[in-house]
């Protein structure tokens, strides 16, 4: 009689997690069939979450809409200046790589192709990079620069050029309503999780945003400071396309290393195609060494800390299911994602570790024949300090 209370509990806990899995699926799936809709609110969520501590700081001295109306006065400010300033900058050096790419593909069809066809064979059919060097300069010259570029591509559909433009007005406007109304959503999300879950969510969604805020922010951080040290660090060793290549590399930093070999493939090359030396090589191989080292040990542990935890293989893991599973969206937020998944695993390896599943010994009536407990032994499968089970008593004769 005592058993069927426990029975009933046990089968009732098992009914509430069906329940939410369900529901956690139906979820899932809801925004899967949503994502090319979502892009929109989930950039603006993402500004909201950003710019959050920055207006619970002002709101000591300010009601909250007066401090998100300053934030966002301060933040249109910015990207003006951007757009006036590092757009044109940024297509300046575009149009320079592109006059000077004739000379990269002159460099590596007489030096670097015979080279590695002779060292490591390589076909010449496939070191050819003339045909690709005409397209990139026949559609650059059609389209007449960057702008003519993205203007010729979204004009190619009507459609897309008004979702250009519905979501260039609706990303700052949701963004605003999110901001302002951030801490009463978050109390209402809080509010609907089941009551027998909350503390243990509520637990999680915390250590969750300790980690989404150090790699959001810290990680926005370094990507910027390591792409004007590597461009003003190019620029000032003389390769005249090295901010552009500065720049690259500090925006792709994110994923561990790829900034960096990026940024020494493409400097090296522009530096012995510009200066048919290896001094230069070295100035450029010594940028990015510094830049590395400022990265591991000042600006990584300054700005983002430990709390991520993320393995550089789990990085591109992220990264590649992202794109492959979302597009760009899963791409802006595989690593967001996959820290929030990182907490949530670490949570369950405690409980597997602590639960009956592992916990539990063997039962002393499993015995082994002879042979296969000696080749436990000897592959070493014994764990020490775990007794032997006894070995059964042969029968006496004639039983």
């Amino acid at each position: 009689m005592s058993d069927v209370p426990a029975n009933e509990g046990r089968g009732r806990r098992l009914d509430l997690r069906w329940q939410a899995a369900i529901l956690l699926l139906v979820i899932g799936a809801v925004f899967y069939l949503l994502g090319p809709v979502l892009m929109p609110f989930v950039v603006a969520a993402l500004f909201a979450y950003l710019l959050d501590p920055l207006v619970d700081r002002m709101e000591r001295f300010m009601n909250r809409g007066l401090a998100v109306a300053l934030v966002f006065l301060v933040a249109a400010i910015l990207f003006i200046a951007f757009v006036l300033v590092l757009v044109p900058f940024i297509e300046r050096q575009i149009s320079n790589f592109l006059q000077q790419l004739p000379v990269w593909v002159g460099w590596f069809q007489t030096r670097a192709a015979p080279w590695l066809q002779e060292h490591f064979g390589f076909s010449p059919e496939i070191l050819d990079t003339q045909k690709i060097f005409d397209t990139l300069q026949a559609h650059w010259k059609e389209a007449g620069g960057v702008a003519a570029t993205v203007v010729a591509q979204v004009s190619k559909s009507g459609l897309a050029l008004v979702g250009w433009a519905l979501n260039a007005v609706m990303i700052p406007v949701v963004a605003f309503y999110l901001l302002r109304d951030w801490d009463v959503l978050v109390a209402r999300v809080r509010v609907l999780i089941p009551r027998s879950v909350e503390p243990v969510v509520s637990r999680l969604a915390g250590e969750s945003d300790d980690v989404l805020g150090a790699f959001l922010r810290g990680q926005l951080s370094v990507m910027i400071v390591l792409g004007l040290f590597y461009a003003i660090a190019l620029w000032a060793i003389g390769v005249s396309v090295g901010p552009l290549i500065g720049m690259i590399a500090g925006l792709i930093s994110f994923v561990p290393y790829l900034g960096a070999i990026t940024g020494v493939m493409m400097g090296v090359i522009a530096a012995l195609v510009q200066y048919q030396d290896w001094y230069h090589v070295m100035f450029v191989l010594g940028v990015f060494a510094v830049g590395q080292t400022l990265e591991g040990y000042v600006l990584v542990p300054k700005l983002v800390g430990d709390k991520i935890g993320l393995h550089p293989v789990a990085v591109i893991f992220a990264v590649l299911a992202g794109g492959q599973l979302f597009g760009f969206l899963g791409v802006l937020l595989a690593l967001p994602v996959a820290s929030v998944v990182m907490v949530v695993l670490r949570y369950l390896y405690v409980r597997y570790v602590h639960s009956e599943l592992y916990t539990t010994r063997a039962h002393p009536g499993i015995i082994l024949p002879d042979d296969a407990s000696a080749s436990g032994e000897a592959a070493g499968l014994v764990v020490p300090g775990d007794e032997a089970p006894p070995r059964r008593a042969d029968p006496p004769a004639g039983a």
